[in-house]
């Protein structure tokens, strides 16, 4: 989950128009939802769930059953300004709900595996937060419960987001049409500034016990899921280096266990994260990669850039345009050749047939909306889960081997694929 300059804490969370869970049709059974979370991403995703019955016509509707966070007072207030029917503060009682089939992690890392594997155990589906785990040993463990799970009739998938943006989508239907032919290059950045203050307190993702990495799994996790995505292979190897460049931190004053609370005025922690990686690396087809992943970007608050180059073409994408694509056809005349916009916005690109008339313009909640929706149709309709428990698996062991590489000097390391 990608975090620009609001600081994410337990009891808080973005605020938006609660709208009621749109009632089951006649003929329809509801999917209840329990979500664990209800910061940041927990806004995010009852947003979501909240809003795919209403857009679009899904097999079943999603109800929100009920939200699951450690503070009474807190968990209450988000179940009411975010339209979800009763609140737990013990996610081991919201597994344990009738009314819940489907349990949506939205809590830091360090608690991911355990609340998955226990969620499957119990016959449950399950859509974890990303990245998946802290460590690749953890991931592996989900992946295996997820498969048993899935033998059951169960779905697991992990929320990579950016993958539900329409222009995304779309661009991996070019690249998988053969549109820019056999790949060379992939560039990607993903860029914020929300910790360039040496002031910003010592929040849970700044540790690695909660957050297993710094902007490595916060926002690299991101990039290196979508460069696989659309190039439709993996990583086999990388070389990195990272570096940590605020090493202490004010303490968060207040009694939240180190998740609410201002910058202590005298008190300070140990930064255990990295501010920021940069790495390069190759894909199995012997395409080069390059991936710089920062929350030290002075200017840059959620800057987003994918480019790929192949022998045909090349496509890129800048979030902060997310309703266009930039493509370039190779095999044009030279003299009328070059990047022309793609507008995103027909009934004919993915997602598009349910929202507005074409040029009007989606936006990052939207995402998440889209991602319920595959949700439940993966569900419904046995579908395969995308994306899967081991495409996150996938991504940890990416990240694994650019913390690997950072610490031995940017040496060479091989990404594993099983």
């Amino acid at each position: 989950m990608a975090r620009s300059q609001e600081q994410e804490t337990e009891p808080q969370a973005a605020t938006a128009t609660v709208t009621a869970t749109p009632p089951p049709q006649p003929g329809r059974g509801t999917l209840g939802v329990g979500m664990v979370g209800y910061a940041f991403m927990g806004a995010a995703h009852s947003q979501g769930w909240r809003t795919a019955g209403h857009v679009f016509d899904l097999p079943v509707r999603p109800a929100l059953a009920a939200i699951c966070g450690r503070d009474r007072a807190a968990v209450d207030a988000a179940a009411a300004r975010h339209g979800w029917a009763a609140a737990e503060t013990d996610w081991r009682a919201l597994i344990a709900r009738d009314d819940v089939q489907l349990i949506d992690i939205c809590t830091p890392g360090d608690s991911h595996a355990e609340i998955a594997i226990a969620a499957l155990e119990a016959g449950k589906h399950v859509l974890c937060e990303k990245p998946l785990a802290n460590t690749v040993a953890e991931a592996e463990a989900m992946v295996r419960a997820a498969e048993a799970a899935q033998a059951r009739g169960q779905v697991a998938m992990v929320g990579f987001n950016y993958r539900k943006v329409p222009a995304i989508t779309y661009a991996r239907q070019l690249i998988a049409d053969g549109r820019l032919g056999a790949l060379r290059h992939v560039r990607a950045s993903y860029l914020q500034d929300w910790l360039v203050d040496p002031a910003s307190p010592l929040t849970w993702r700044l540790k690695r016990e909660h957050a297993g990495s710094g902007a490595l799994g916060d926002l690299g996790a991101h990039i290196v899921d979508l460069a696989q995505y659309l190039a439709g292979e993996l990583l086999t190897g990388v070389s990195a280096v990272s570096e940590t460049f605020v090493r202490e931190r004010p303490l968060l004053s207040g009694a939240s266990a180190g998740l609410s609370g201002g910058a202590d005025a005298v008190a300070r922690g140990e930064v255990t994260v990295d501010d920021a990686a940069i790495f390069t690396g190759r894909l199995a087809s012997g395409a080069l990669a390059s991936f710089e992943a920062t929350r030290m970007a002075a200017g840059r608050k959620n800057a987003l850039r994918l480019e790929i180059n192949g022998e045909l073409g090349s496509l890129a994408f800048d979030l902060e345009r997310l309703n266009e694509l930039s493509f370039h056809d190779h095999t044009e005349p030279a003299a009328t050749a070059g990047f022309r916009r793609i507008l995103v916005t027909e009934p004919e690109h993915p997602y598009l047939e349910a929202w507005w008339p074409p040029g009007h313009a989606l936006g990052y909640e939207h995402t998440f909306v889209h991602q319920a929706r595959d949700v439940v149709r993966t569900i419904a309709e046995g579908l395969p889960p995308r994306p899967s428990f081991a495409d996150g698996l996938q991504v940890q062991r990416v990240l694994a081997a650019v913390e690997e590489s950072a610490a031995k000097n940017s040496v060479h390391t091989s990404v594993p694929s099983s």
